[in-house]
């Protein structure tokens, strides 16, 4: 599974915009310049995010973009469905399309939903806060070694 370049792209803008302080208001122009992005596509992508309700826009003097919510508050999945569509690793699973040949004997197909709803989960665990750095990363640690007794007479 791979995102596309303009998912890929939608993430990167999201983040750059969730490093400016809130409240900051954000134009195409500038998000482009920081990210690299291209001018054409970022003003294509911020459009989608403001469509699918991720960036709020303004427009006249002052106007411009804002994170619609706290970056906490949005998630990877979100940000990924709003420019890629509903997360389906195949298209067996939607119900609007019949056009596998082996749609009447698989046994897979009742399955494909658990499998989709593993990766929206995950991805909806990942907030744009932790992508920006705001968040510190959980991590898991574990304890390799138990540690050893000082010896009697041994300082510490």
């Amino acid at each position: 599974m791979r995102l596309s370049s303009l998912a890929d792209y939608a993430v990167v803008i999201l983040t750059a915009a969730a490093r400016h302080p809130a409240g900051d208001r954000l134009s195409a122009t500038l998000l482009a310049g920081e990210t690299g992005v291209p001018l054409p596509t970022t003003q294509k992508l911020m459009g989608r995010l403001a469509a699918s309700g991720l960036l709020t826009s303004a427009r006249g003097t002052g106007g411009g973009f804002l994170l619609a919510r706290a970056p906490a508050g949005i998630s990877l999945g979100e940000i990924v469905e709003a420019v890629e569509g509903p997360i389906a690793m195949t298209t067996c699973v939607d119900g609007n399309r019949h056009d596998c040949a082996l749609e009447g004997a698989c046994s897979v197909r009742p399955h494909w939903s658990a499998v989709n709803e593993a990766i929206r989960g995950a991805l909806g665990g990942v907030s744009l806060a932790t992508l920006a750095g705001t968040t510190p990363v959980a991590t898991k640690t574990t304890r390799t070694t138990e540690a050893a007794p000082i010896a009697a007479g041994a300082t510490a």
